[in-house]
């Protein structure tokens, strides 16, 4: 697996996902297929292969997660310019076209989460917005066509 870049609360989330999937998700599961498989003949047993594939789908996703934390690198946030737009900045934008103005955190992949207003530094308007300052046009190229964004504030 590649590098993933995460913020210290991001790391963070992956790690707690880590425990609670360890510690509250494994043995569920593991008692599912106990109660399953005290009913019976297994060969003929639904309640058990259902379990046993959630069992599955559950230490694949537990391997993912660890391999994700090993490779995190943590994002010094103390190096972040606080006067024009990068990752994990929040940044108030102003559609030129039609005055909608949105919210974002620029995250990275791995926080990106759109109903939060965390967008993904990967996506074409946060591409688009990364270097810029307070004032200045975006021109986005979208797959529907071009958008202009200024960009009204910067936080962090």
């Amino acid at each position: 697996m590649a590098v993933v870049y995460l913020s210290a609360e991001g790391l963070q989330k992956l790690k707690d996902e880590l425990v609670y999937l360890e510690g509250v998700e494994r043995p569920r599961v593991i008692a599912a297929i106990q109660e399953a498989r005290d009913k019976g003949d297994l060969s003929e047993n639904a309640e058990y292969d259902a379990a046993k594939e959630e069992q599955g789908k559950l230490e694949s996703k537990i391997a993912l997660l660890k391999e994700k934390i090993m490779d995190a690198r943590i994002i010094d946030e103390s190096r972040i310019k606080k006067d024009e737009v990068q990752v994990l900045t929040k940044v108030k934008i102003k559609n030129v076209k039609n005055g909608q103005v949105f919210n974002y955190q620029l995250v990275t992949e791995g926080e990106a989460n759109f109903k939060e207003g965390k967008l993904s530094v990967s996506t074409p308007i946060a591409k688009g917005l990364l270097g810029k300052k307070v004032g200045e046009i975006a021109t986005v190229q979208v797959p529907a066509g071009t958008m202009e964004f200024e960009i009204l504030e910067i936080d962090f």
